[in-house]
């Protein structure tokens, strides 16, 4: 199996909305971004599937050696082989892929978020550097879609927060603000224990406002000469997105549940938007 078959199995098995918007780039562009995921996959599982916190601190410190590794030219992990091409063609910096990984520590120092600005910085470094990197594969004119993809990834993380409420919070992890939470009469038990109430109706409500402002702040900084060269990152946004308006429709029943779309709508949302953005 080559370094990219490997990336590629990762991002095809992980069934993500991300995946879809891989499918229309050309060749190289779409070989970056799906090794790129598949290096956030990579990290991502070390926190999510290693119960010990501190072997997963030390195999997290490993892939921050491992990138010091690709950016000398030595990798030796498949992901960053499949990575390393790209550094050619891309602008892809070492501090960024470096970040990315700090944003997954986070989640083994800290499980509550007393405010938005807290959370900020955590989805900041899981996602919209994601998005800033995306940006830089996709390719640009405007250095003003690079505050696009800022607030774009921004948006996505916000909306997976949103629909993974129940199952984070049944791995021990909080990502709505503390002071949101208090402000909507909302505990932690009630969120453990699946309980729904016009109170908790309203936290979400407020969360999914937020989460739609950001995609419109995003979009509003899409400069029209980088639409066309972006309609990757416009595809996710529209199967986000659509994933989104499913949660307000299905009264944000994400305690128990976890909302997502089909395969076949998924690929349909990505061909619509592939040809009409």
């Amino acid at each position: 199996m080559t370094p990219d078959d490997y990336c590629q199995q990762k991002a095809a098995a992980s069934g993500s909305s991300f995946y879809y918007s891989f499918l229309f780039l050309e060749p190289p562009r779409r070989q970056a971004i799906t090794a790129l995921y598949a290096f956030c996959r990579e990290v991502d599982d070390v926190v999510d599937e290693c119960p010990d916190a501190n072997l997963a601190r030390g195999k997290l410190a490993w892939w921050r050696t491992e990138v010091g590794a690709l950016y000398e030219g030595h990798p030796s992990h498949p992901v960053t082989q499949a990575l390393a091409g790209s550094l050619k063609k891309f602008s892809l910096p070492q501090e960024q892929l470096q970040e990315i990984i700090d944003g997954m520590e986070m989640d083994l120092d800290q499980a509550r978020y007393a405010d938005f600005k807290a959370l900020h910085l955590y989805c900041y470094r899981v996602a919209s550097v994601v998005g800033l990197l995306a940006a830089e594969i996709f390719g640009y004119t405007d250095r003003q879609t690079l505050k696009y993809a800022h607030d774009l990834g921004l948006a996505f993380q916000l909306t997976n927060i949103i629909r993974d409420v129940g199952e984070d919070a049944r791995r021990g992890r909080i990502y709505l603000p503390q002071d949101e939470l208090a402000r909507f009469g909302v505990t932690e038990t009630d969120l453990l224990q699946a309980r729904y109430s016009d109170n908790f109706r309203r936290l979400m409500e407020f969360q999914v406002e937020r989460a739609q402002a950001m995609y419109d702040q995003a979009f509003a900084q899409l400069p029209a000469a980088d639409r066309k060269a972006q309609r990757a990152g416009l595809i996710m946004a529209a199967i986000y997105r659509t994933t989104l308006n499913e949660i307000v429709r299905d009264g944000c029943r994400v305690l128990d549940q976890r909302v997502s779309l089909t395969p076949l709508r998924k690929i349909w949302l990505a061909g619509k938007t592939w040809f009409t953005a």
